[in-house]
Order: structure tokens, then sequence, then C-alpha cells
């Protein structure tokens, strides 16, 4: 099955036989304070910018009805995002665990290193980055 939308990930998580754990990290894109005004216009235009993450969670599919629901919960929790990158923790897991893969998730996010994540925009689409 091909993901499309984070409802397709939602469908293969819960189909596997392992417990499974999204690990989730919301950004929005930012103007660096020492871009050139050609980065400045890019930004403003909707490209370029750097990526920095708002606030991170991880769920069992179970907990999550569709994307829709996800959206309505990051609305309430925090500010307006961008992309939401997401990766999936298979087989049973600690809470410790939990944390020291979603601290890892963000340090990814933040260094640009977006092997093996998928990212989703605010209408739950994936987006090609690069």
């Amino acid at each position: 099955m091909n993901i499309e939308h984070f409802n397709d990930l939602l469908a293969i998580a819960r189909a596997q036989p392992e417990p499974q754990r999204l690990l989730m990290v919301f950004t929005t894109a930012e103007c660096e304070p020492d871009a050139t005004p050609a980065q400045r216009a890019a930004h403003a235009a909707g490209a370029g910018g750097v990526l920095r993450p708002l606030m991170c969670v991880d769920k069992d599919p179970a907990e999550l009805s569709d994307f829709d629901a996800l959206a309505a919960e990051a609305r309430h929790a925090g500010p307006a995002w961008q992309l939401l990158f997401t990766a999936a923790l298979a087989g049973r897991t600690t809470s410790s665990e939990i944390q020291r893969m979603l601290d890892l998730l963000v340090k990814h996010v933040e260094s640009g290193e977006f092997g093996g994540l998928l990212p989703f925009n605010p209408a739950g689409e994936v987006v090609l980055i690069g």
C-alpha cells in the first residue's frame, strides 16, 4: 500500500502484528534572522526557511480515529504548524524509550536529517522534500 495521506499510515500501523507507536514532530518554517532579501522573498512565497519543531507527541494508532482528529488535537495543544514529521516505533516500549526516540526525532528534524521520516502537510497529505 502506498502512503499518500496520514490515514494510509494509520491503516498500515493498525494492521501490523506488533504493537506500534507513531512518533510525531510538528514543525513550522521560519526565516533566519540573517537571511538575505532573496531568501526572505522565497520564504514569504512559501519556499525555503528553516524548520523549527513546535511540539512532539507519540500515539498508539488505536488512539486516533483519523487525521482530522489529530489535526484538531494539535490545534488545541499548540501553535499552527506547517509540516508534521512521523516515524513508527514497533514492539513493546517503555515511556523512557519512547521519550528517547522522540528526542532523537526532534534532533533529526532540527538538523535536516529526514531519512526514514514521513512528512505531512496540514491537510494530511505526504510532502516530498528535496
